[in-house]
């Protein structure tokens, strides 16, 4: 269903070069809005550059993994793997200067739990936020206003497919045909893991959820000390396809490096980066002309005040996690 999915057909890059550049013209596209308004004692220097931009997004990316991690009732791998190409998806082509990714975080994690269908209210949702009532209010309500921009920046492609369904797929593969391995389970942890690495990467966006999982398996098996040329060539049916196996092979090595190369960025980095995204949407906030938030202003949709600023609630809501 991958290949003939909107995934594949509007989601997928072919190199990580395309992908990068995406996110510089986000970046470059609010500073360019923001400069226009001619507003005092705004210059290029109080903007976050690419770089900046990349080290917070790997810290709320991280954050919205952990927050996925510790929520009750246990959240599917699925759900989580929904929720981390949400916020990557979304911000390809926008900048966190001009959506906090403190709330798009949030709102990733809150849809993919209603397009994967696990069933939790508004309310369980917020009250895994472990902050006081008040808190999880002022939460659900900035969830909700972001809630159709996040679909409308998706391009309603909601549908995501993730590698862990292929993994299941694999381990019973080896389990009926591949005798060779005594206990496909012990793979099992090693491979999951990889997985939640990847799932930290572009890996989502340059291949597809089967070389992943495929990646994950060999990866495991390596670490084991096995070898599974042979599951390659017989089960898979490579072994008189020299091109393909080699294809296979490079594309394996681009995830793996891909992965092996991620780093989380040093805390004092992004205290530094922290501090300018603050200036920047506590400068901007409440500008419409940068801040669409609710989604509804390119249908000529009348917009309600919001009940909150977004500056009511901080990081500080989420600490315990």
């Amino acid at each position: 269903m991958y290949h003939n999915s909107s995934q594949k057909k509007f989601w997928t890059f072919n190199e990580e070069v395309s992908v990068e550049k995406l996110r510089v013209e986000a970046n470059q596209k609010f500073r360019t809005k923001a400069l226009s308004l001619r507003k005092p004692g705004i210059s290029e220097s109080m903007f976050l550059d690419p770089f900046e931009e990349k080290v917070l997004y790997k810290h709320y990316e991280k954050r919205l993994i952990d927050f996925c991690t510790v929520f009750k009732p246990a959240m599917p791998k699925s759900v989580v793997g929904t929720a981390c190409m949400y916020f990557r998806r979304f911000y390809l082509n926008n900048s966190l200067m001009e959506y906090h990714p403190r709330t798009i975080m949030l709102t990733c994690a809150y849809l993919s739990c209603k397009v994967d269908e696990f069933n939790v209210s508004s309310t369980q949702f917020v009250g895994n936020i472990p902050e006081n009532s008040a808190a999880q209010e002022r939460a659900l309500e900035q969830i909700l206003e972001y809630e159709l921009l996040l679909i409308q920046q998706l391009n309603f492609h909601l549908v995501v497919h993730n590698p862990y369904r292929p993994l299941e797929g694999f381990l019973i593969d080896l389990k009926t045909r591949y005798p060779l391995l005594e206990n496909p389970e012990m793979l099992r942890k090693s491979a999951e893991d990889f997985l939640n690495r990847a799932a930290m990467t572009d890996a989502g966006l340059l291949f597809s959820p089967s070389q992943i999982a495929l990646t994950a398996v060999l990866n495991s098996t390596a670490r084991a000390g096995l070898s599974m040329e042979t599951y390659l060539t017989e089960c898979i049916g490579l072994k008189d396809d020299k091109k393909t196996l080699s294809k296979m092979y490079d594309v394996m090595r681009r995830i793996t490096t891909l992965i092996k190369g991620y780093e989380l960025p040093k805390s004092a980095e992004v205290d530094i980066c922290k501090q300018k995204l603050e200036k920047i949407h506590a400068e901007f906030t409440s500008n419409t002309n940068l801040k669409r938030k609710h989604g509804y202003e390119d249908d000529d949709h009348v917009v309600k005040k919001p009940l909150v600023k977004e500056e009511e609630w901080t990081d500080e809501d989420l600490d315990v996690l």
